[in-house]
């Protein structure tokens, strides 16, 4: 019998990251540590608009883009930043913190049996 087991997202990656796209965006980049990992991501379907929906309480409308980029084994994800970059209620004027969501992805794996 087949049962899904889960491979923690670090396992796979070599760089997370967060960084300001301008005063007003948000810029995620995943880059897988190979090919094999970013097809496994990339054929699970887990990265996608839902799940950074929930993993930022967000709306689907906050989110500006969400790819996958073949060539660089890569995800970028850019949103509206919730508050400008150096607004008085800014906590990470550089938006260098904010991919610590994207740490909770889990990638389900098939076990043989």
């Amino acid at each position: 019998m087949k049962t899904k087991s889960f491979i923690p997202i670090q396992e796979l990656v070599k760089v997370i990251r967060s960084k300001n796209s301008g005063p007003f965006m948000l810029t995620l980049d995943l880059l897988m540590k190979d090919s094999i990992s970013y097809w496994l991501v990339k054929k699970s379907g887990v990265i996608n608009t839902k799940l950074i929906c929930d993993l930022y309480g967000i709306s689907s409308e906050e989110i500006l883009e969400l790819e996958s980029y073949d060539p660089a084994l890569a995800y970028k994800i850019t949103l509206v930043r919730p508050v400008p970059s150096g607004n008085i209620l800014d906590t990470d004027i550089y938006g260098a913190q904010q991919y610590a969501p994207l740490l909770n992805i889990r990638i389900p794996i098939k076990d043989g049996g």
